[in-house]
């Protein structure tokens, strides 16, 4: 495939207006993340209102235990997606195929012994969450049984990994939206027609997310003549894969600690019982779509500014930058005023029981007029890890949540109440900007990107010579 035809498909983030790349290359992601948080919270929904609150407070119990397990594999996607932005940038495709087939054969050597620990580890992470006996066993076996299809879940996202640091953000949301289809019609099917419960949606999740992760390998390959993607390929650089690995580390450490703060936390709401457990878990899954534009302006300026890194506009980041905490912030602001009004009815999908909907409105009346704050910190995050630098990012989200957001939500339920627990959130996004932003404005990231593209500027000369 000729480069000028590659790039005619894909966003080249090198040239053009700024803000308008960024809003053109997240709109995609919004979307897919749309498809993604709906086929999320139908299974909510369809068990909430189907099989009870107890089940939905089982599926929202077992995420974050299914989170931290994957996490490891995950960061070092995250690394993928950079090393592919800057490769991309550079226009060196040969190294980019590398890696994306690198990814691959990792993703093929992992996935069972994962499942295994998923499912060893499922019960005793429970009890050390708290859970209570009417919900246990149901979220122990929506745990276990997601696990056993969790190739589905990594095999996505290395997929989309690798399309966003093409600068391809299109492909993904047809991959979200098979997903999301399959995922709905066996819910209906498995929970309200045969009565198999919780075990239903974890089937109708691991299904579909095998069918979307099957279908995005044949499409990206079709796609993307430099790129033969397979499990059973075997296509291994291991110089690659290690500087893979030393970009998304601290990503995976970052995701593996945060898991850990979050059932801390949960464990904290689960000792308040059934009712207040599904009421936050419900209110997670509306703060979940309001994140989203968030997270996808965030995942448009790591591509951002991997590409322009890579192709040494060093200037461009800096407007990259700023235009994105503008939209972001904007965005925000925007959907927190609305949530702050719809939130009863947006609980009231998932439970019509008035103590659930009083709990997840707890929740959502004290994080969302901090909203502008989490999309600053996400950004200067993503930001830095576009130009490499993930180490930061780790250490800001990790002292966020263990030295602001822990210690507040125990404090604040000890002295306030547990409704005022919520407030701990806005705690740990103050400490996490004021970590990052300093680095952001005063820190070296930007001479450790010069020495990449000089790094890079070396290597096209020896080949040429």
């Amino acid at each position: 495939m000729a480069k000028g035809e590659l790039r005619s498909k894909n966003i080249d983030m090198t040239d053009g207006h700024t803000a308008k790349l960024i809003l053109a290359f997240s709109l995609p992601l919004l979307l897919g993340n749309v498809f993604q948080q709906l086929y999320n919270m139908v299974d909510s929904i369809v068990v909430g209102n189907y099989v009870g609150k107890q089940a939905l407070a089982a599926v929202g119990t077992g995420f974050p235990i299914i989170f931290m397990l994957s996490s490891l594999f995950m960061g070092i996607g995250i690394g993928a997606t950079i090393l592919i932005s800057q490769f991309y940038g550079a226009r060196d495709f040969e190294n980019l195929s590398k890696t994306a087939n690198s990814m691959y054969t990792a993703l093929a050597v992992i996935s069972i012994p994962l499942a295994i620990v998923g499912i060893l580890l499922s019960g005793p992470i429970l009890k050390l969450m708290n859970v209570p006996d009417d919900t246990f066993d149901m979220a122990n076996t929506y745990i276990m049984i997601v696990f056993i299809g969790i190739i589905g879940s990594l095999g996505f996202n290395i997929n989309s990994g690798i399309l966003q640091g093409l600068g391809d953000s299109k492909s993904s949301l047809l991959f979200l939206s098979v997903a999301c289809v399959v995922n709905i019609v066996l819910d209906i099917l498995f929970v309200v027609g045969f009565s198999w419960g919780v075990a239903g949606v974890a089937i109708a999740t691991i299904i579909a997310q095998i069918v979307s992760f099957v279908f995005g390998t044949v499409y990206i390959n079709k796609k993307y003549e430099f790129l033969h993607l397979s499990l059973f390929k075997f296509d291994f650089d291991k110089e690659l894969f290690i500087k893979t690995v030393k970009l998304g580390i601290p990503a995976a450490i970052q995701q593996a600690i945060f898991s850990v703060g979050v059932m801390s936390l949960q464990a904290l709401v689960n000792s308040y019982g059934s009712d207040f457990m599904a009421g936050y878990n419900a209110a997670t899954k509306i703060d979940s779509f309001a994140f989203m534009p968030i997270q996808s302006f965030s995942t448009a300026v790591t591509t951002f500014v991997g590409q322009n890194i890579g192709a040494g506009k060093m200037e461009r980041v800096r407007h990259g930058t700023r235009s994105t905490i503008m939209i972001s912030v904007i965005f925000a602001i925007f959907i927190a005023v609305v949530l702050y009004i719809a939130g009863p009815i947006c609980l009231r999908l998932f439970s019509s029981d008035e103590t659930v909907i009083e709990a997840g409105m707890a929740y959502l009346v004290r994080i969302l007029p901090f909203y502008f704050l989490l999309s600053v910190q996400f950004t200067l995050n993503s930001v830095l890890r576009g130009a490499g630098q993930t180490v930061v990012p780790m250490i800001s989200s990790i002292l966020g949540l263990w030295l602001a957001r822990i210690p507040a939500a125990y404090l604040l339920a000890s002295l306030f109440g547990r409704d005022n627990l919520f407030f701990c959130y806005a705690a740990g996004w103050v400490v996490g900007i004021l970590i990052t932003g300093s680095y952001y404005f005063f820190g070296n990231w930007r001479e450790r990107a010069r020495r990449f593209i000089r790094t890079q500027e070396n290597e096209e000369s020896e080949v040429t010579e």
